[in-house]
């Protein structure tokens, strides 16, 4: 089990970043602009995020083995049409069918560890699935750059869609994990999100923890600018500094999964995110003087992130009794909606960028920890 929900929450990443060194070459087989090449990352992004609201509460009618039936033999299908595509157009296409397929897989490896495990099994296994979702960020281009030494940028999405074939070959001996569905037609299937959004205390976490995004997805989307254009460092060192970065979510998710059980949950979540707001002060002292004094900022930042994510999540969760496909769907969607906002905020043209970063880290650490100190009091009180 541990391997399929490896291999679904993978799968996003690597259709994303797994190609990322064939853009240059892509744009000169082609004789396209960059901006037109990057239609097939927005277009594969687009697709994922909104169909992942279609396949949670989908699931929760059908069952989640048909909904990887489906998803996962669209991403085939759309990894082979990549891998054939004679031009830009069949391959944003394709792209999108893709992004259509792989949404099934993001959604429903929340959705299946909310069905199959409790407690502290269930944010050891979301730990463990914290660790290959920072894994692959780091290891995807750098295999799918070694790949365009040894064969053709087709051979990239070849080996996705081979990927994808093992992970339904594991669906078909997986027991359908989803023992009770819901009812009702399409209109059914849209009032589960109702019931969501009126749940105070889902959206109430939701909304907290995905403020914990901002400083990750600023950080994602302004490092190379930072980096490069304002320290001077070379592509290939912003390479290093990026990946000691993603490193840290790596390391704080395994910390979770080693520490779970042994310390109380509210511990950890609290002393995680103080890290973040020691981290954000820091980064205030420190000024962004050196890129080294960035990444040691960054890196403590992402390991108390990669510590609290499995927590924040299982607690998201234990907030539904029912409808975890569309719960799960829902909160991958928002924490997506939040990353794409950041990005581009920190994207504009801004004077000092590392000091938007700052105010990023300040609010993504001091907004949970206050609206996590507002809840306890009133639970308290009640």
């Amino acid at each position: 089990m541990t391997l399929l929900l490896s291999l679904l929450i993978a799968f996003p990443s690597m259709a994303t970043d797994m190609y990322l060194p064939s853009l240059p070459q892509l744009q000169s087989i082609w004789g396209a602009s960059m901006g037109q090449v990057n239609l097939s990352l927005i277009c594969f992004f687009a697709a994922c995020t909104s169909m992942m609201l279609v396949y949670g509460p989908v699931s929760d009618r059908f069952g989640r083995k048909p909904v990887l039936y489906c998803g996962l033999s669209l991403f085939i299908a759309g990894s082979l049409c990549c891998a054939a595509a004679d031009g830009l157009v069949g391959l944003v296409v394709a792209r999108t069918v893709q992004g259509i397929g792989a949404a099934s897989a993001n959604t429903m490896s929340i959705a299946i560890t909310r069905d199959l495990y409790e407690g502290v099994q269930r944010q050891r296994v979301l730990g463990y699935i914290g660790v290959i979702f920072s894994v692959c960020p780091m290891v995807a281009p750098t295999v799918g750059g070694w790949m365009l030494v040894v064969a053709s940028w087709r051979w990239i999405f070849l080996a996705q869609a081979a990927a994808a074939a093992v992970a339904l070959g594991c669906v078909l001996f997986l027991k359908e994990p989803l023992q009770e569905r819901t009812r009702g037609g399409v209109l059914a299937l849209a009032g589960r999100y109702l019931h969501l959004l009126r749940n105070r205390d889902y959206m109430a976490l939701v909304g907290t923890f995905a403020a914990m995004m901002l400083p990750l997805f600023s950080f994602i989307g302004g490092a190379a600018d930072i980096y490069v254009n304002r320290f001077g460092v070379s592509e290939q060192m912003f390479g290093v500094y990026f990946g000691i970065n993603a490193s840290g979510m790596m390391i704080g998710s395994l910390l979770c999964t080693r520490l779970a059980g042994t310390i109380s949950d509210s511990k950890l979540l609290n002393s995680s995110l103080v890290g973040m707001v020691a981290a954000a002060l820091s980064l205030a002292f420190l000024g962004g003087r050196s890129p080294l004094a960035l990444t040691a900022v960054m890196l403590a930042n992402s390991i108390c992130m990669g510590l609290n994510r499995p927590i924040s999540n299982n607690m998201i969760l234990d907030t539904v009794n029912q409808d975890y496909g569309a719960a799960s769907a829902l909160m991958m969607f928002l924490f997506s909606m939040v990353g794409v906002a950041a990005m581009a905020f920190i994207s504009l043209d801004w004077p000092n960028k590392v000091a938007v970063l700052n105010v990023m880290m300040g609010v993504g650490s001091l907004l949970p920890l206050s609206v996590l100190a507002a809840r306890r009091l009133r639970l308290r009180r009640r």
